[in-house]
């Protein structure tokens, strides 16, 4: 961890940008300010245009905000019958000079302006924050999606794994990190400092998270890990307040049992997947012993499915919860034919393997509403992991264990003919 670390500290140093020291003033429009940046070739002038732009939108109300997106949308995109021309003089001769026109004609103004903005201070930052409140424009104005694209094309360049920093969260890492550890919590709440000390500072239990230079102080993703003896069936015996900690010789597994997403305005540019391998990795360095990699996951939409197949009472008795689980984590679909649980299609696509399925493991008034409180292991085997993912996406095949493929044949048969067709729609 000590060369990620410095690795870490280099690129912060490098990308550091110190706000300006004056105040700014300029009260021109939003848009004044993104068209005179983007005319302006003075380095010292754009900064300053960038800052106060970004101070500006950060200040906007909602409906202002729509606004600015459909300015961008509209008035920076390309021009098409530009973009047609271009591309039809590099057809006739293949160019240097022809491509590059053909390149810029095809770039929107809105990509430029977006990596303009991104030389102000703390810029990476904002402009994260803008495709947070993008996300929301967009589920009323669809037609916002072009604009998204530009920005999450950029985003995914910008966070790619070049510049990821791994970083492990210890209960003696800096006070504001350890706040928005509690704050990002998506899966199981953490609602004390005490809770938090308890999964960070004992002998078995680690978390670790992505930084990016840009953002140093705030983390992207994290993972919380347990280091048990054998496979957890619960996560109230992972979480229990009154357990015995293991020391790390005495353990054989390591359960993540929580991973969360801390930037909504990264949505959709993948972190999870490089997260888990890597801590596999290194646990896998560090910790010979540890030869077993599984999750403790919940089954979010289990509950509903049950619901919708008409099976929540015949779902009450463990046996019967448990085949139906199997079932629907092996079968169930969505229209592209993969798995209907975002969870599980989230595992499977990183060459996961369904492994157990466990009744009573979620007893949570969360965990009893999303699926009647089932989790699921998956298992991280590294050396399968290849085969497991090229199986997944050539086939749709997934991979599970001879006991979950032994419950989702029962559950097929709990279903009966009739439901088990309309589950694969």
């Amino acid at each position: 961890m000590q060369a990620a670390n410095t690795l870490g500290e280099l690129l912060t140093t490098l990308l550091d940008r110190r706000p300006f020291s004056r105040k700014l003033n300029d009260s021109r429009p939003i848009t004044e300010l993104c068209q005179a940046l983007l005319s302006e070739r003075i380095e010292t002038s754009g900064l300053q245009l960038a800052t106060a732009a970004l101070e500006q939108f950060k200040q906007m109300a909602p409906d202002e905000k729509a606004a600015f997106f459909t300015y961008l949308n509209d008035d920076l995109d390309i021009d098409a019958e530009q973009v047609a021309e271009m591309a039809k003089a590099y057809g006739l001769e293949r160019s240097a000079a022809n491509f590059e026109a053909l390149a810029a004609a095809s770039e929107p103004k809105r990509q430029d302006l977006f990596r303009k903005l991104n030389q102000a201070p703390g810029a990476t930052a904002d402009l994260v924050a803008m495709r947070r409140d993008l996300l929301v424009q967009l589920k009323t104005m669809p037609d916002l999606s072009r604009t998204n694209f530009d920005l999450s094309h950029l985003l995914k360049s910008w966070f790619n794994r070049g510049f990821l920093v791994l970083r492990q969260i210890t209960w003696d890492s800096p006070a504001a990190i350890l706040e928005k550890i509690i704050a990002y919590e998506a899966v199981h709440e953490i609602h004390t400092w005490d809770d938090l000390r308890r999964r960070l500072q004992p002998a078995d239990r680690r978390c670790f998270a992505f930084f990016h230079p840009a953002m140093p102080d705030d983390p992207l993703i994290f993972v919380e890990v347990a280091l048990t003896k054998g496979v957890p069936g619960s996560i109230q015996k992972v979480l229990s307040d009154n357990r015995q900690p293991l020391s790390e010789s005495g353990a054989d597994t390591a359960v993540f049992y929580s991973i969360s997403n801390c930037q909504a305005g990264l949505a959709g540019i993948s972190f999870g997947d490089l997260l888990i391998k890597q801590v596999v990795r290194d646990i896998s360095r560090d910790l010979q012993n540890i030869k077993t990699f599984v999750t403790l996951s919940p089954i979010p939409g289990f509950g509903r499915w049950l619901e919708e197949q008409s099976l929540s009472e015949i779902a009450t008795l463990d046996d019967n919860i448990t085949k139906l689980a199997a079932y629907y984590l092996v079968n169930a679909k969505n229209q592209n034919g993969k798995p209907l649980d975002p969870v599980a299609k989230f595992h499977l696509g990183n060459g996961a393997m369904v492994h157990l399925i466990h009744p009573r493991a979620d007893l949570s008034q969360n965990g009893m509403s999303q699926s009647g409180g089932v989790m699921v292991n998956y298992l991280y085997n590294l050396a399968r992991i290849p085969q497991n993912i090229k199986n997944y996406v050539s086939d749709g095949e997934i991979t599970m264990s001879s006991a979950v493929k032994s419950l989702s044949k029962q559950g097929a048969k709990e279903l009966g003919p009739e439901k088990t067709e309309t589950t694969f729609k």
